[in-house]
């Protein structure tokens, strides 16, 4: 298998879940991948059994410095950039009433600000004809109630990689997303929730799924890897939902 063999692949939030899951499928299917997430030891461990051609760049990308490094020790490394994956994200929960302003921004840095300014370091590198993903979510499509800011941030995400993908089309680098329903992946212990409320909300989410379950992060990554390669040479700006039919009810 060999879909993405001799390119090269940038996967931002890439020491767990979706992002790790790529990261090992994309290395199996021939891809060079430099895995980047905000902290050493978790990267090192998620790293350690993994095959293939790879780096790794500790980088924070709600730090405009920090995606200026990594772009430029990708490129240092493999000269060029032929897949973009903008998949680091935070998801916490706060009511309408109880939202503050560093609530706002910390989910406005990491998910909205981080890949803005990601893509704007990484757009002289990728090479024509190279593939930009972000890690969407069903949320900005359905009212779920305590994710007002993060709603806004995915919303926000969609409507920027609408416009990119009409300033790239001359170089043919094609833009889509991905909107993840509910996935079983660390982001939900990051909610700041207590243990018993995530899996109660769990459940509740797993009934509303037509499918009857939560996805899994290896179901994402094969998505990514089907709009990174050439099976997808022909979709560009979508919005592609991976939500076992939630949004569609």
């Amino acid at each position: 298998m060999s879909k993405l063999q001799g390119k090269v692949a940038v996967i931002t939030g890439a020491n767990s879940g979706i992002g790790l899951a790529t990261a090992k499928l994309f290395l199996e299917e021939g891809a060079k991948v430099v895995l980047s997430g905000r902290r050493e030891t978790a990267l090192v461990k998620a790293t350690k059994d993994l095959n293939g051609e790879f780096i790794t760049v500790v980088a924070d990308v709600a730090k405009e410095s920090d995606n200026k490094k990594l772009i430029e020790e990708t490129v240092n490394t493999y000269g060029k950039i032929d897949v973009l994956f903008l998949n680091a994200g935070i998801a916490p929960v706060a009511p309408t009433n109880e939202i503050t302003a560093e609530h706002y921004n910390e989910v406005f840095d990491i998910n909205v600000k981080g890949p803005i300014l990601a893509t704007k370091e990484a757009i002289p590198h990728i090479n024509d004809g190279g593939s930009i993903l972000f890690t969407n979510s069903i949320v900005h499509q359905k009212g779920f109630d305590g994710f007002g800011v993060y709603s806004a941030s995915k919303g926000a995400l969609r409507a920027y990689s609408r416009v990119l993908t009409s300033e790239l089309k001359d170089r043919g680098i094609r833009v889509n997303s991905i909107a993840p329903g509910p996935i079983e992946t660390p982001i939900y212990g990051k909610m700041n929730l207590p243990g018993e409320v995530v899996e109660e909300m769990g459940k509740s989410f797993a009934q509303t799924v037509p499918l009857g379950r939560f996805g899994k992060s290896e179901e994402i990554a094969s998505t990514a890897l089907f709009l990174a390669s050439e099976d997808a040479s022909f979709i560009n700006g979508v919005e592609l939902e991976v939500d076992g039919g939630l949004s569609q009810i």
